[in-house]
């Protein structure tokens, strides 16, 4: 597998040690709904865990989640409630939107309040070692002892500004020395510690979550493109002079999502949430529009985007629905014929291609493009009235651990009454016998009118929600 690693600009072989694989994704700031372009990053690195893991490899996940910052604590006084109680609001609502984007819960979902002996001890280190520095009841990185700064970015110093996160003021030696820990504010929330009550700064808290749950030296960690500097940029610095290794193998970054030309963000004021366009087009249409494009590569977003990415999976769930009813219903032969045996070699082949496509860099792009022709494939063959039971097992085995691979299981619809469905459509096929098409009309009808379209096919009636 050649993965694409932001720290040196080129693809490379990532291999992997004894099957196992540590991988640390920076989390959301819990102190709202994520947005679509929060959730390409999150949807990424899942859909990797999810091929990693289908490769036989054992893959230890941690997702933090930032639970005490600025916005927290504005959000706090502006609700009139605790830090903690804004934090655990939407860490849930999290937790709600990234199981309808069929992202899977990490291995670990540290919060950084969790953590503050463990982010305490690594700024003592530093402070130690002369990496850093105490002002006041403040505790800075110092750039400049470490000669490696900006090798992720690639920034020549001079020419950089400050990021929205680097508190530029007199206290500091040099411009782009960042806070470790930073001194209680009236009012705010706060930690004791050897330089007073205080609370960490937002860089610190990723490289004492990597430290702690998962060692020395990753393998991955990952991340929006925002994050390459200064988040990442100073994880690197603070992480390899507190214990003299690298950090991460490889550093992956997703590429941005664009409204209108511009990237989505909350500072811009061109984000949607994940929540409002799931209750419009569904959460899976979300994850299949984030996975149809190359991670690494710019996404424009639009409605009608969406629109066609439920008309996209609309074409998978029927290609599997068609084969589970074929299973069902057919009086189908044993032995695959000639034409179903090349059929099979056929969809073996995009199988590989799939494969192929995601050892080259992650493409997920093309191996969804292999996976719609092999449903071509599979829908040609269900076109002939007699299909083998031995072709349908192993497509349907085939094209559904496939879909159940790049995440796109439909989910169950509470909402559908299958028993009266049935129910109907047995008493419409006696009305049928009996030639009474009225009633069988009738029932036809009724269903249409509760959403509910049937299909008569030569293997039986089928049905679907419209």
């Amino acid at each position: 597998m050649k993965l694409y690693n932001t720290l040196t600009r080129k693809k490379e072989d990532f291999e992997i040690k004894d099957n196992n694989v540590r991988m640390y994704v920076c989390g959301p700031t819990v102190y709202n709904y994520f947005h679509v372009g929060n959730a390409r990053c999150f949807v990424v690195f899942d859909m990797l865990r999810r091929y990693l893991e289908y490769k036989g490899n054992k893959v230890t996940f941690v997702q933090n989640f930032t639970d005490v910052d600025d916005k927290l604590i504005r959000k706090a006084s502006e609700e009139g409630i605790t830090v903690r109680e804004v934090a655990d609001k939407y860490i849930k609502e999290y937790f709600t939107d990234a199981k309808g984007l069929g992202i899977r819960e990490a291995t670990v979902h540290p919060r950084a309040t969790e953590n503050i002996d463990r982010i305490i001890e690594i700024i003592e280190r530093l402070i130690d070692n002369g990496h850093a520095y105490v002002s006041g009841g403040d505790v800075y990185f110092d750039e400049k002892s470490f000669s490696e700064y900006g090798k992720l970015s690639r920034h020549v110093l001079e020419d950089l500004e400050a990021g929205a996160r680097i508190d530029v003021s007199e206290v500091k030696r040099n411009p782009f020395d960042f806070a470790l820990w930073k001194a209680k504010k009236e009012g705010e929330i706060s930690w004791d510690s050897p330089w007073g009550e205080g609370r960490p700064g937002w860089h610190i808290e990723c490289s004492a979550m990597v430290n702690k749950y998962l060692g020395t030296e990753i393998d991955i960690h990952g991340g929006g493109p925002d994050l390459v500097f200064p988040h990442h940029e100073n994880e690197i610095a603070q992480s390899e002079c507190a214990t003299g290794h690298p950090i991460a193998r490889f550093w992956l970054h997703n590429g941005y999502i664009n409204v209108d030309n511009r990237k989505m963000s909350k500072s811009e004021g061109n984000f949607f949430m994940v929540r409002d366009a799931a209750a419009k087009y569904g959460y899976l249409p979300i994850r299949y529009f984030l996975l149809s494009s190359h991670y690494r590569s710019p996404i424009n977003f639009s409605a009608d985007i969406l629109e066609q990415s439920v008309t996209a999976l609309e074409r998978l769930y029927n290609c599997a629905e068609s084969i589970s009813f074929r299973m069902k219903n057919d009086t189908a032969t044993e032995g695959l014929t000639e034409r179903e045996s090349e059929s099979i070699t056929l969809i073996e082949q995009k199988r590989t291609q799939i494969f192929e496509a995601l050892d080259d860099d992650f493409n997920t792009a093309d191996a969804i493009g292999f996976l719609f022709e092999i449903a071509r494939e599979i829908n040609t063959r269900l076109s002939d009235t007699v299909v083998s039971r031995a072709f349908l097992e192993n497509a349907y085995e085939i094209f559904v651990s496939l879909c159940s691979l790049l995440g796109f299981e439909k989910a169950e619809d509470n909402s559908i009454n299958t028993e009266y469905i049935e129910k109907m459509i047995e008493k419409r096929n006696e009305a049928k016998k009996a030639r009474d098409f009225s009633t069988a009309d009738a029932i036809r009808n009724e269903l249409k009118e509760n959403g509910i379209i049937l299909e008569d096919t030569p293997q039986g009636v089928k049905w679907k929600k419209a």
